[in-house]
Order: structure tokens, then C-alpha cells, then sequence
């Protein structure tokens, strides 16, 4: 009896046993893309602002973590060019908005994930812009080596309160929304 125990221990540590461990794919910075577009009460701009490096974690198939750093100082308009495009480009860069000489990196780490149906997760994460620190929470999507999310963020919650109605009664038809989106198309 104790040799078949013996046998079996020795069986199992052989082949294995089935251990879930977590594998984390580092994401493809240049196929991926990040597309902003914020409003106003005059109109909207779009652009694009660049990951520069970036994780998911799975765990037996299922997103469990994620990590990534955005490069602020790529950041852009595409919707613009020459001098308008300079001019606005400059000025989100400047303190008024990213302070990316201050500020060159933005960072999110995935905090909570609940798992939905069809490669749906809800994630709760830290959003790091300009030092400060906050919760956000969305949906993200992942098919593959691919992952895709859409979300809002209230600009004012991380010091960035130019031209906004919330602070600024007066300001008219000068005023700058609160919330710009962004797009996150990943590849890993």
C-alpha cells in the first residue's frame, strides 16, 4: 500500500498537475492606438496620444490585471494642421492641460476585473494623469490577441480645469467640456 502511495506522489509530480498560473502578454505598443476627442461649446477636437508600454494578465483564459504607461508628450491633434494644429498641440501639453514637461507619462493599472459574458470584463482601475490619482471604471473587450475599450474621463478630477463651465461661470461659448473620450485598441 505505501508503495502504490509512493507510486501515485510520484506519478502526479511527473506528469504534472494542473496549476493555474498567470500569463502576461505584453502589448504591441506600435499596433496599438489611442484616439481622444474632447468638446466644446463651439465644436470638438480628436487626436491621438501614444502607449508607450503596456500588459494584460491572464489567468485559465480570463483577464485578471492589466498595466500600462502613455507616452503625454506624443500627444496630438489629427484633426487640425499647420499652425492650428501647433498652436493646439502646445497648448495641451502646456499646464493649462497635461503639463507633459512635468508630466511626460500617464499610467493605468487595472485594480478589480468582473468577468461578463462573450470576452466582456468590467474593470475598475487607477488613472494616473498629472500625479493625481483616481478610479475609472469600463468595459473592455478581449477576442484573441486583440482588446478594445471605450471610455470617459472627467478632466477636472486630475487638475485640468481650463475654460471649464464647472469652475468657470462666465466663460460662454469659450467653454471646454469636462469629459473627453478616449478609444483603446490594443494588440498583444
Amino acid at each position: 500500500m505505501k508503495n502504490l502511495k509512493t507510486i501515485a506522489i510520484a506519478l502526479l509530480v511527473a506528469f504534472g498537475t494542473t496549476v493555474a498560473t498567470a500569463q502576461t502578454k505584453k502589448v504591441n505598443a506600435e499596433k496599438s492606438s489611442i484616439v481622444w476627442l474632447a468638446k466644446k461649446v463651439t465644436g470638438e477636437h480628436t487626436g491621438t496620444v501614444n502607449l508607450k508600454e503596456g500588459n494584460l494578465i491572464f489567468k485559465s483564459g480570463k483577464l485578471v490585471g492589466g498595466n500600462f504607461t502613455v507616452d503625454m508628450t506624443s500627444l496630438t491633434p489629427t484633426d487640425l494642421s499647420g499652425d492650428w494644429k501647433a498652436k493646439l498641440e502646445g497648448h495641451l501639453k502646456s499646464e493649462d492641460f497635461f503639463g507633459t514637461e512635468k508630466n511626460p507619462t500617464s499610467t493605468l493599472v487595472f485594480k478589480k476585473i468582473a468577468t461578463k459574458p462573450n470576452g466582456v470584463y468590467t474593470v475598475t482601475a487607477d488613472l494616473t494623469i498629472k500625479g493625481i490619482t483616481n478610479p475609472v471604471t469600463f468595459d473592455i473587450t478581449v477576442k484573441g490577441d486583440t482588446a478594445s475599450t471605450k471610455l470617459t474621463i472627467d478632466r477636472t478630477k486630475y487638475g485640468i480645469k481650463y475654460n471649464s463651465k464647472s469652475f468657470f461661470d462666465s466663460i460662454g461659448d469659450k467653454a471646454i467640456y469636462d469629459d473627453f473620450d478616449l478609444t483603446v485598441n490594443l494588440q498583444f
